[in-house]
């Protein structure tokens, strides 16, 4: 009986003593429920504000959560007298276990944030990388980058090496240049083909004027004249013009009987009887 008395009186020692800590504890579990909360809200509408994208600023707000969270739950149970070094070196291997297995999802992930904040391209632009990514993007998510191909198939490209790439965004601008080469024989004028072949470009609706388009020679082969040819047309209508004046050219050329170079095939004979 007596060891059980003395029991409850430390018990009870025990309970009054930590009773204000405990008491303390409640108390900044509560206004630390109350502080996060409103700390989210700014932190949402700061990031809403600042136009960042919201695939972006849903996940950091959801890891800033947890970790407030988890930084309170520790205090607490530090203020009533539970050890939480052992706690917290548990959460750390756990953290470095989870980070060596998802190596590769963690590359992603922080490629993901680079695009989604730097925005190199957005959704509905084509773009080409140098790791032969090409298509019009869908969706940017935190680890993939949609894409459909031209061919209509759809592309998951994986954010680490994307970002890690040279991307050529055709759609950045709102003008884009086209440009053709066409072969013609020396015994054309360049100058009157220059002019029949800027004319087209001259009155075709879907060419723009201001940048000029030019004709001009590129190179002079041993059989030709090679001529490069260069006009600008808005983003929107840049294929439809594209394709539209390569038939014009060619429709131009021989209307105009311009002469394209002939191929000329050597054949070597051998006239020495076999031994």
């Amino acid at each position: 009986m007596n060891n059980v008395k003395q029991y409850v009186e430390a018990l009870t020692l025990t309970l009054v003593r930590g009773l204000p800590n405990l008491f303390f504890a409640i108390i900044t579990l509560l206004a630390g429920f109350w502080i996060i909360k409103r700390f989210v809200r700014f932190l949402h509408a700061r990031l809403h504000r600042n136009s960042i994208d919201v695939s972006l600023s849903e996940f950091l707000i959801s890891i800033v959560n947890v970790v407030l969270y988890v930084l309170l739950i520790i205090s607490c149970a530090s203020m009533i007298g539970i050890q939480t070094s052992s706690f917290v070196a548990v959460l750390g291997a756990a953290g470095l276990a989870v980070g060596l297995a998802l190596q590769g999802s963690l590359s992603n992930f922080a490629g993901g944030v680079l695009i989604l904040l730097f925005k190199p391209f957005k959704v509905g632009h084509n773009i080409t990388s140098s790791n032969n990514v090409a298509g019009t993007v869908l969706k940017i998510d935190i680890l993939y980058t949609t894409l459909k191909a031209g061919n209509g198939t759809t592309i998951y490209a994986p954010n680490g090496p994307l970002a890690n790439a040279v991307i050529n965004n055709a759609s950045d601008n709102d003008i884009r240049q086209a440009e053709y080469k066409i072969s013609i024989s020396f015994d054309n004028n360049i100058e009157a083909v220059r002019k029949v072949l800027l004319a087209i470009l001259e009155n075709d609706p879907l060419t723009l004027q201001d940048p000029k388009p030019a004709v001009l020679v590129s190179s002079i082969g041993d059989d030709a004249i090679i001529l490069i040819i260069r006009s600008w047309s808005l983003n929107a209508d840049f294929w439809t013009a594209y394709y539209s004046n390569y038939q014009k050219l060619k429709e131009e050329l021989e209307v105009n009987k311009i002469k394209l170079p002939s191929t000329t095939t050597v054949v070597n004979v051998n006239t020495n009887p076999l031994p």
